[in-house]
This record gives structure tokens, sequence and C-alpha cells, in this order.
């Protein structure tokens, strides 16, 4: 009877698995029958069986062993236990022959069980030993509780898989993974689920994880599920899943499961649950190296599909881009995403999370894996960074260089190539070995010129990874090439001293870095180093070693060596230079001297006794020469010749010695000179000479010396008084001094002279300290040291703090106050000492060469020096300040000069407190403020912008000027000079702005008194006030009067000259009085507006005198030239030519010459430049001709009207011409410009004041001057006013009341030149008067020389 469970059951199968053992060709049926008969003997039962059939061929040994599945189908679940029973009671193994086939049966199992749970599927379940494969692992699910435990759910009719005998690939013996999971309780969260030692927290938990896992227990590989806590937001229930991986539907039936198990009162909403799982997606990044710049591809994959997938970067979502590139391939079974990430770099570093999403109306399933990506920088390391090659040598050409660059692992995609980039192309084959790539040169000596040795070429190795990155290093190779050197002299093999040659060094390699020379003699070999001697050019390779003045010390032999790099290539010269004696080391005795006739006279040259050299020697006296022989005498070799003048016919003789040495060169000594006096005038005789009172004899200094007479620098002047010699000069050197002197010389010309000089200026401070109390009060000797300071400051030094401290201290020393009466003498001379010495510090601070780019601070009392160097890096202003006991001083340089200079240049300042007061300078200014010069080795742009400021010395003092150093003024004595400087005064300081460097101080001047500004000042304004008010009113008055006093040709002419000669000094006067007074309120006149000023006001005075010059002209012409007679056109366009068209030529060319050279004004006021440019004469020498010219037309005046006629004059008569001479002396004078001749003494300098208030009083009132004489005083103008202010109507006819008819004799008429000659002088011409009333003869011509003057 069948089992009452079976009536809902439509089927029941259970799955045998027999193994047997059987021949290879055995067949399967007969055994099967075989076996189901005989397992079930007797038993009724209609089986209805569907067989399967699995071959199981085990080929390695025989017998075969099978494995059979056999499906066993039951309609009643009764039999399931039975059957069961049965197999397992069954006593194998059981042997037995179907078909003559041997087989046995060794075990029988069952493996799986299948109960109805649906129209068209079962329930399924594996028996104790057995497992589901894993390849259907993932489709298991759980079906609902039918009798059999985690029962899964299998379509019908069911072909498998089936149970498997349980393996640790079989399913559910997976490692365990756990899965993140939480849902939510519709519930209020109490604050006891936040703690999980209360009740309520536990109650929870236990309930919970009792749903859990009976839920989840069903799950492949189920271990544990455990709540881990609660969050509020209703309640969250957070747990923990852990079982074999299982799918998306397999987790979601579980879900479903859950509120079977769990009461409702949690009211858990099953559309919450959120699964993630971490553990189970296939995350791969590659390359596995990654380097900077590869592009990186990540992988995820999960063995589920998933359309949603998000790549996160930290926590940023990370999107398609040109950085970022994203790919998605979905199958049946599993999803892949893939990114991809282009040229990484650092920032690209960090965590990198995909996250696979997939979800229902009851479950979220969250798959996500985090890779952490991180690169290395592709470093390549070169064998070499850089190497010299020498083209041109064998070792190189037969073993070429070898080039390599290499990374530190080995990459299999790692690929390389080289790169050849320079001007000499020398490329070589390459090679790749694992993590290295090579480059093997090849060098031919064709390939590397000479013009281009020293080229850079650049080999650069690239490397790349494979996936992108690429990393390159570059190798420097310098190709040099052995140069060939040749070396010429201007000179064959030797020279003698004091001769200049030069030696030219040439190489075939331009591209050279340096070039040195050395001059080996003996086993001695010293380095040139002398400063400017050396000149190098590049193009093509030159060095030239200019010798200016040779000594013994460039005798040897000369190697030129030009270097590059390590490489050096030489070439050789041997000079000798013979001893010959420099001119200034003759020493003459007597310099100057008296000799008598047919008496013998020594005569002397002596030089160093410091030579080997056997000198011919020559005396020549007035071109006539005598051989001489040398003598010791202390230190030196003297060469005497008694000379006897026998021909005494010159008065004056001269004579030398010449020196000739044994190659034939020669040099002469300075000139002898000697006079001739008779005997009976000799006043003067002794040892030193012979002469008459007040000679002069100059002889050499000599100095006793360990009992020994030497000789040095100088001469000593004598002058016969009563009968004896007596001193009255002494430029005699110091022993030390002198001994100074000829070191220096020796110094500047010698090879070594940088060297050399820190050690001669430690000497020459040292000696001068020493020797100062005398030296302080000797013009000679402090000259003496200007002299040596002057040729060392040409000898560039290297700026240590003691070299430039000795050489400042030396200067402080020569002008301390004790040495002011000195200087006083030297400012006598010719070449300016003070200005020299100031010359010596700045060339001394311009040659100054940065040590460690720096130029320390020194201080030497009176002078401090500051400096910096200009690297071209640094970005600041020149500040420099200056301190003394109670004065300052500051130099500013903006950043904006600055930048303009080169590199490496250096800004030096000097600042003098004491210096400035032996500069000459006007008796009315003086050096206010300290003296600073200031200057920039660099090449620098003419205008270079400079700011000063200067504290006062004497606050008392007035008008200051910013005033600089001139050393080209006064002949090249120099002088202060203000141009390109502008001052600004504010209390106790002045600032100065300047475009252009030097020296600077300020000058200023004592207040002028109120008498002076009351004589001077005032006299100009209110006299030009007055002159140009009478010249207004002598306009209007010749404008009224013009037609009633211009009815004939010299009237006309008369009055035109008049008119003009007013108008162009009212211009002059006007332009004169606007600048003057813009001048004296101190306000800045604009260079440009004082150009035109000055243009104009030279223009007009100028036509002043050329009009003045005309109406002189006018007045010659009519008194001497009385038979011609021009038009009175001709004569206007004569003068106006004369009175505008000179002035306008002159003063044309005047601007046109000094105004490019920037002297064409004077420094302070809108005039004419005397100091620099004289342009001043093209005013003076006018105006002197003119004056001159008007003077000696007023002398023919006078003569003219004092000339004789017939018969003898009365003592009436005499009266009336003497003042007729007064009337016309005080009438020509002033319109004739007689009074600017006392303005010309004002240009002399140190001129006397009366001149100038004077010509200031004649000057300003000439205006005055020119409306009396020249209008007022004129009768027929007085008549003209008298009768237009009394008559309305006045008549133009006047009553004539003689006529003059001019007679000239016939021998005149005759002889034009006779007559004009005569004429001039007044001896032959007659009047011959007919005139309607008697008159004398002599007041016709008085009447008449007088209506010329009017």
């Amino acid at each position: 009877m069948p089992s009452p469970i079976t009536a809902g059951l439509h089927c029941l199968f259970l799955l045998v698995t027999a193994c047997c053992q059987t021949s290879q060709d055995s067949g399967f049926d007969p055994f099967m029958q075989y076996v189901v008969g005989s397992a079930l003997g007797e038993e009724s039962f209609e089986p209805e069986m569907q067989r399967q059939k699995r071959n199981m061929l085990v080929f390695d040994i025989p017998p075969l062993e099978y494995t059979i599945d056999i499906e066993v189908s039951l309609t009643d679940s009764a039999f399931l236990e039975p059957v069961k029973e049965y197999f397992k009671n069954l006593n194998l193994p059981v042997s037995t022959n179907i078909s003559n086939v041997e087989m046995t049966v060794s075990r029988i199992n069952v493996t799986t069980v299948c109960l109805p749970s649906g129209e068209n599927s079962s329930c399924c379940s594996c028996e104790s030993g057995y497992a589901w494969p894993s390849a259907v692992c993932g489709d298991l699910i759980t079906c609902p509780s039918v009798g059999l435990p985690c029962g899964y759910v299998k379509e019908m009719p069911f072909y498998g898989p089936y149970c498997e005998p349980q393996t640790e690939d079989s399913c559910g013996m997976g490692e365990p993974i756990v899965m993140k999971m939480s849902v939510r309780l519709d519930t209020v969260f109490w604050s006891d689920l936040g703690d999980s030692s209360s009740e309520l927290y536990k109650k929870y938990k236990a309930d919970l994880e009792k749903a859990f896992n009976a839920s989840y227990g069903c799950l492949p590989g189920f271990v544990s599920a455990t709540v881990t806590g609660f969050r509020p937001g209703s309640v969250f229930v957070d747990y923990e899943v852990k079982a074999e991986a299982a799918s998306f539907d397999q987790i979601t039936n579980a879900n479903k499961m859950v509120p079977q198990f769990l009461d409702s009162l949690y009211q858990l909403n099953p559309a919450t649950f959120i699964a993630e799982i971490t553990d189970h997606t296939n995350f791969t990044v590659s390359p596995v190296d990654i380097f900077e710049g590869d592009t990186v591809r990540l992988i995820c994959e999960i063995n589920s599909t998933s359309q949603n997938v998000t790549w996160y970067h930290f926590d940023q979502i990370i999107s398609n881009s040109f950085r970022y590139s994203m790919k998605r391939r979905v199958t049946r079974t599993a999803s892949r995403s893939i990114l991809n990430i282009f040229n990484i770099t650092k920032k690209d570093y960090g965590p990198y999370s995909c996250s696979f999403t997939r979800s229902n109306q009851f479950h979220t399933l969250i798959y996500k894996a985090t890779k952490t990506i991180s690169a290395s920088p592709l470093y390549v390391t070169p064998n070499l960074n850089s190497i010299d090659i020498i083209c041109n040598s064998p070792e190189v050409q037969t073993n070429s260089p070898l080039l390599s660059c290499c990374i530190d692992r080995h990459l299999p995609s790692l690929t390389g190539h080289w790169k050849v980039n320079g001007e000499i192309n020398i490329t070589g084959v390459s090679s790749f070995s694992e993590n290295c790539t090579e480059y093997r040169l090849k060098i031919t000596e064709s390939l590397c010129p000479p013009e281009k040795s020293g080229s850079v070429t650049t080999y650069t190795c690239e490397l790349q990874t494979g996936h992108g990155a690429r990393s390159s290093q570059s190798i420097r190779v310098t190709y040099l090439r052995t140069a060939h050197v040749t070396i010429s002299s201007s000179i064959k093999s030797s020279v003698s001293e004091g001769y200049a040659f030069n030696i030219t060094c040439k190489s075939d390699v331009n591209n050279y870095d340096a070039v040195s020379w050395k001059i080996q003699s003996g086993s001695n070999t010293k380095t040139v180093n002398c400063g400017t001697c050396i000149k190098n050019s590049k193009f093509p390779a030159t060095s030239v070693l200019t010798v200016r003045t040779a000594t013994l010390d460039w005798s040897g032999t000369y190697i030129c060596t030009f270097s590059q790099k390590h490489l050096e290539s030489s070439a050789n010269l041997t000079i000798e230079v013979i001893s010959l004696p420099l001119k200034q080391n003759i020493l003459m005795d007597p310099v100057e001297a008296c000799i008598r006739c047919k008496v013998q006279q020594a005569l002397e040259c002596c030089i160093s006794a410091n030579t080997m050299e056997d000198y011919t020697v020559t005396f020549v006296v007035q071109q006539n020469e005598f051989q001489v022989g040398k003598k010791k005498k202390g230190n030196y070799f003297c060469y005497m010749y008694n000379y006897t003048e026998t021909e005494c016919k010159e008065e004056e003789l001269t004579a030398y010695c010449r020196f000739t040495n044994r190659i034939g060169h020669s040099v002469i000594s300075e000139s002898i000179r000697l006079f001739l006096i008779p005997d009976n005038k000799v006043s003067c005789s002794d040892s030193l000479g012979i002469g008459s009172e007040e000679d002069i004899l100059i002889k050499p200094c000599q100095v006793k010396s360990n009992d020994t007479e030497d000789f040095t620098r100088g001469n000593i002047t004598y002058r016969c008084s009563n009968k004896s010699w007596v001193v009255s000069k002494d430029n005699c050197l110091f022993v030390p001094v002198n001994n100074l002197l000829t070191s220096a010389e020796s110094l500047v010309n010698s090879p070594e002279a940088k060297a050399n000089l820190p050690n001669y200026l430690a000497e020459l401070k040292e000696v001068t300290g020493k020797e100062q109390n005398l030296i302080s009060h000797s013009s000679a000797n402090i000259g003496a040291i200007v002299t040596i300071l002057d040729m060392v400051s040409s000898i560039p030094a290297d700026a240590e703090e003691p070299t430039i401290h000795n050489f400042l201290s030396t200067v402080d020393l020569i002008v301390a106050d004790s040495t002011a009466g000195a200087w006083e003498d030297l400012n006598k001379e010719k070449i300016l000492k003070s200005s020299l010495l100031l010359y010596s510090v700045e060339n001394f601070s311009l040659k100054l060469q940065p040590v460690n780019n720096t130029i320390p601070p020194v201080s030497a009392n009176t002078l401090q020096l500051q400096g910096i160097v200009f690297t071209g890096n640094n970005n600041t202003v020149y500040n420099k300040s200056f301190h003394t006991e109670n004065l300052t001083a500051s130099v500013l340089i903006d950043e904006t000069e600055i930048q303009t200079l080169t590199q490496n240049s250096t800004i030096v300042s000097v600042m003098y407190s004491t210096l400035g007061n032996i500069l000459p300078r006007n008796e009315y200014e003086c050096v206010n403020g300290l003296l600073i010069s200031t200057t920039v080795s660099s090449n620098r742009s003419q205008k270079f912008d400079i700011n000063m400021i200067f504290a006062k010395r004497i606050s008392s003092l007035t008008t200051p000027q910013c005033v600089f150093w001139n050393f080209t003024l006064n002949e090249h004595r120099g002088g202060w000079d203000t141009r390109g400087c502008t001052p600004t005064e504010a209390e106790d300081k002045v600032l100065c702005s300047c475009n252009h460097l030097t020296s600077f101080s300020i000058l200023m001047s004592p207040e002028k008194s109120s008498s002076q500004i009351i004589i001077e000042d005032y006299i100009t304004y209110v006299g030009l006030a007055i002159s140009i008010l009478s010249l207004l009113v002598c306009i209007i008055i010749e404008s009224l009067v013009w037609k009633y006093v211009t009815n004939n040709t010299t009237s006309y002419m008369r009055h035109v000259c008049i008119f003009n000669i007013a108008t162009s000094l009212l211009i002059a006067d006007i332009w004169f009085i606007v600048t003057a007074s813009i001048s004296d309120q101190k306000q800045q006149i604009s260079r440009d507006i004082c150009f035109v000023a000055t243009f104009f006001i030279h223009l007009f005075y100028l036509c002043v005198f050329f009009w003045m010059l005309s109406l002189g002209l006018i007045l010659f012409y009519r008194l001497v030239f009385i038979l011609h007679n021009t038009s009175k056109t001709a004569q206007k366009a004569v003068a106006f030519c004369l009175g505008y068209g000179c002035p306008f030529v002159i003063a044309v060319i005047t601007i046109a010459v000094t105004l490019p050279r920037n002297n064409y004004t004077a420094k302070d006021v809108c005039w004419l430049n005397w100091n620099d440019s004289k342009a001043l004469l093209a005013f003076v020498i006018p105006a002197l001709i003119i004056v001159a010219m008007n003077l000696f037309i007023t002398a023919v005046v006078i003569i003219k009207i004092l000339r004789p006629t017939i018969g003898d004059r009365s003592n009436r008569q005499e009266r009336n011409s003497l003042f007729q001479i007064g009337k016309s002396v005080a009438i020509l004078t002033p319109l004739l410009g007689l009074t600017w001749g006392f303005g010309f003494a004002t240009i002399i300098k140190d001129s006397h004041r009366a001149f100038h208030i004077l010509f200031a009083l004649l000057n300003a009132l000439q205006g005055l001057f020119i409306l009396v004489f020249g209008t007022l005083w004129d009768k027929k103008i007085q008549e003209a006013l008298l009768k237009r202010n009394s008559m309305p109507k006045w008549s133009s006819q006047h009553t004539k009341s003689s006529s003059l008819i001019l007679v000239t004799p016939m021998l005149a008429m005759s002889y034009p030149f006779s007559r004009t000659f005569n004429n001039l002088c007044g001896k032959t011409g007659k009047y011959r008067v007919s005139s309607s009333e008697p008159s004398t003869s002599s007041s016709e011509n008085t009447s008449k020389a007088y209506s010329l003057l009017n």
C-alpha cells in the first residue's frame, strides 16, 4: 500500500550511481537490465525509468571503470527509504556476465533526491557526502520546504547535472565571503538599540539572527549570519552573511524568506535589502610596472550580470574625458568594465574603485573592489653626462666612445632610439640589451673641422615602456681639436729698452676659452698679467701682446697658449731686450746755465749703474758731435765733455747726449740750454757756474748716500743775486719718493703688473706715511706721488680690502690739511695735479675687479669707497650713503638704469671730504659739501640718470649749484661744470639730479648784500624799463613826423636807421628782461625756451649794431663821396641787408655750430656760452668791429668839421667849431654804440665791479639816449612837432633860405682815387656858397655838417 503522503505527489525519482568495471568494448544495456532486475527481485512494480548514461572512461590502466547515473522514478514517496535501504544493504561487489562481457559492480550510492514541487518543477537535494557541481552553484534556488533540507528548485524534466561526490571544487565548499547587508525595520529607533549591552539590543539581535540564519542557511557554503548594529532612520539593521559567493537570484530568494521567520511586529520592509560584496570582483591592473606617462588599464570583472558600473578615484566619480575612457561588456554569466587612464601623472595616484550595481524591487546587490595605483618616474641614467672628445686624436679614432642609457628594471616592452643635434653631425650605431640602449660613435676627423672645435653635439636617448611612458636624457659631447698655433713678432729677435713691439699669436681654432702668455727666462717662468696689454679676438683666433715700453723683464721666450676645455695648444718665440736708458732716466748737468766765450764748460749726463751694456755715448752741441767716455759716480755712470764755444755767434746754445747700444738703437736726453754772456757781465762765479745778475742756473738734484753722491729726479733752480747763487726753487724728490717713482715706472711696464700691484701699493702707503712730514710741504714730492697714483691706476686691481685701503690711504695722506700750501703751488702748473689725482681715483675704482662678485666697503679717514656688482639676477637699486663727523651724502641709481648694464658690471662710488677743497674754483664760490665720484664699468649709454643728496657744510651759503668736475675744460686742465645737473634745495640739504657720471659736489656762494642788489639788479630793471618806454616813444614820434622830416634821401635814410635801431633794441630788451626776471625768481627755464631766447637776443642786439653801422656808413658816404648820388631804393636795400641779413647769418651759424655739442648757451643764464665754446665771440667780434668802424667814421666827421677854409677863423668861429665838435660827439657816441665798449671789459675774468655797474647803467639807458639824441634833439623833429600841434594843417611847402652848391676841383674830378683821399683827409675840397642871405664859408660848412648829422 502506498503511503498517504503520495496523494499529493506526481512523481519521485532518485539517482543511483553504480560503479562497475568492464572491458573496453562492453555494452551497457544488458548490464542495466540486469542490475535493475536483480536488485528488485520478484517485487512487482512498474518502474518508469528514464536512463541517462554517462561514460566515465579512465584511460590510464585496464580494466576500465565506469560511473553510471541511473535515475529511478517512483510514484510513491513511501518507497524512497526502502529503496535507499535496499541499495545500502547490497552485498557488493557483484560480478556478472552480460552478453559475454565480464562486469563487476563495485558500489551503488544514492546521490540526488527530488520531490515534486509544482507542476513543472521539483525540489532536489543531495545526499550526504554529495554536493552539487560548482557549474550549477549559482543557479540553485531554494525551494519551499517539502520535507527535504535545503532543496533547490529544478525544472522538470530534470536532465542534470546531478549531485556529485563532494570535493573541494563542489558547490558550497569554496572559501566563504562576507556579504555586508542591511535592511530597514519600519519601527521607531529606540536609543537602547545603540547600546549593545541593552536587553532591547540583545532581543533584536537574537530574533533577527535567528531569522537570517534560517533564511540564508541554504545559500551555498553558508556559515553564519550576524547582526553588527542598528542605525536610526526608522531602524536600519546592519548584518553580515558569511557564505560562498551567491548569485543575485539566490540572495533575492533568501531575502524573501526572511519575513517568514521573523515576527511581524518588527515590520521588516522586504524592499530595503542591500548587499555589498567586496571580495568577489576580479580587479586587474596592467601594466604591472607603472611609470609616469603610461596608459594604465584597470579591469573589473564579476560572475554576475550588471548593467550599472561606476568608477571612483578616491570619492570622485570618473567620467569619460581626454584623460579617461571606459568600456563595458555584459554576458549572460559575467560583467566586465575597463577603465583606461591616459598619460598617468602624480595627480592620478591613489585608490580606484569599481562598483557593479544590480537591483530589483526586493534587493540591491553591489559588487565593489578597490586598487591603489601609483607610478614611478621613468628614470633614465646615462653612462655620461658630458664628454670631451678630441677629433684628431688617433686613440679616439681607433676606439670610439660608447654612449648608453639604462633604466633600473627589466621591461619586456622597453624600446629606445637616439637623436643627434649639433653643428658637428657625427652619428653612430645603436643597439639594445635588456634595460639599456647603447650608441657607439663613428668619429672621423673630416667631420670635425677646426673652425667648429668646441662645438657641442647633444645625443639624446629616449626610452619607451610600450605603454606610453617615455623619458629621455641628453649627453653633451664637446668635440675638440688640437689647434695649430703660430707666433710672430713685429721685430726680428731683439729690441731695446724703451722701444715698443708686439707679438701676434694665431690659432686655427676660433672657439677657444682662454689665451695665456708666459715668459720663460732661464729657470724662471712668469705669467704675463699686465691688464690691457693683451688683446684677443676670435674671428680669426688671434692674441696680440703689445709691449709699449720694453724693459729687461720682457726678455725671454714667449709661450702663447690657446686653451679649450682641458686641451692646450702652444707656440713660442724668443725675444731679447737690450739695455737702453729711458729718456726720463738720463740726468743732465747742468740743465740750464750761462757760459763764456772760449771758456770750457763741463757737460755731463748720467745713467744708473745697474746695467751691463756698454753704450756709445755722444754729446751733440749745435749739431756738432763729440765722443765721450764714462766714469762711475756713486750709483751712476756719468759721461762728461768739456765744451768750449769758439765762434760765439749764437746767444743761446743747445746740447744733448745720445746713447747707442750694440744693436744700433739710440735714445736722446733732454736738452741742455746754454746762454753766452760776455766776461764783463759775469757777476756770480763759483763751482756751480757763472752768470750775471738775475740769471737763472738749473742743476740736477744730488744727494749724499753712504759718502757717495747720487742723483734724484727733479732739479734745483738758482738765481744770481748780489754776486752769489741763491736757491729760488727746489723740485728735488726725496730718495724714497724717487725710488717709488722709478719702481712705479717699472711696475707699469712689467709683464706681472697686476700680480705685483698689491705689494707695491702697500709699500707706497708705508713710505708716504713715514715721510709725510717732509712730503706735505714739498709740491714736487706730492706731484710725484700723484703721478705714481695716475700710473698705477691704469692697472686693473682685484677688489681686495688691503689693496683698496692702501690706495685710498695714500690719497688721504697727500690731501691732508698740512698739504694746502703745496697744492696752491701745484695748481699753478700747466698740468693740474689736483685734477689728475681725482682722475686717478676714478680710474682706479673703474678698473676694480670683483672678488667673489663683491666689492668690499673701505674707509681711509677722508675717503670712503662702496660699490656693488650687477650679476643680472638681482633686481635692486643702487643706494649708498656716506658719513663723516658732520656731513652726509648719498647716491641713488634707479633700478631701470641698473637693468641697462651688462652682467657682472660694477658700480663704485668714492667719497672725498677734503679733496674738493684743493680743486680750483671761483673765489666767490666754495665746495659746500662732500665730493662723490661714481663710476660704472659697463659700456653704458651716454645718458645715465643718477641722484645725489648732499648735506650743506655751511648752511648760510646760498645759490646751490650741482657741479661735476669736467676734465676737458680749460684746455684739459679741468674745471667745475653744471651741465646735465639740476639742483633742488631743501633746508640743509641739496638734491642733485644728473644725467651722467663722474665726480659731483655742490658749489655755493655767499649771499649778496643789499647794496649790490640795488646797484646792479635795480639798475638793470629800472634802466631797461626806461629804455623800453623811451624806444616806444621814439617809434611813435618817428611815425608821427615821418613825412615831415624825410623830404630828402639823406634825412630819409637817417630816420630809417633810427627807426630800425629803436625797433631792434626794443625787441632785444623785451627778451632780455623776460629771461632775466625768470632766472632771478629761481624758476626753472626750459632749455628749448632758453635756446630761443638766446637766439633772438643775439640776433636783435646784432641788428642794433649793424643798423648803427648802416647809419655811420650813410654819414660816411654823404661826407666823403659828395658827388655820388645813389637812389633811395638802392640805399635802403643795402641798409636792410646789412641791418638784418648779416645778423641773421651770424646768429644761424652760431647756433648750428654750437647747439649739437650742447654748448650754445651759458650754464646759468640765457646768453651765449663763453667758457666751453666761445660762442660769445659771435657777438663780441662783430660788435668790436662795428664800434671801431664807427669810431673811425666819427674821427672823419670831426676832421671834416674842423678842416680849414679860405681865410683864418676868428675866435668866435673857433668857439663855434668847438661847440659843434662837442655836440657831434655827444650825438654820435650813444647812437653808434660806443657805450657797448664798456661791456667788453666784463668778459675779462675777475674784472673790476665798476665795469659791470657802468655797463649796466649805460647799456640799460641806451633807449633813452636814442630818444633824446637821435630824435628829440633833432631841430627838424622839434619844429615838426611844434607846427603839428599849433597848426591844424601844416603846409608842406617850405621857403628855402639858401642853396648849397658843391664845387669840386678839377684835379679831384680827373682822378677819383685822389679825390676820395683828399675828401677823406679834408685838404683840397672847397665850398662855394650861393645864398639869398650873406653868410660866411665857415658857417656854411658848419651848417652843412650839422644837416648831415640830422
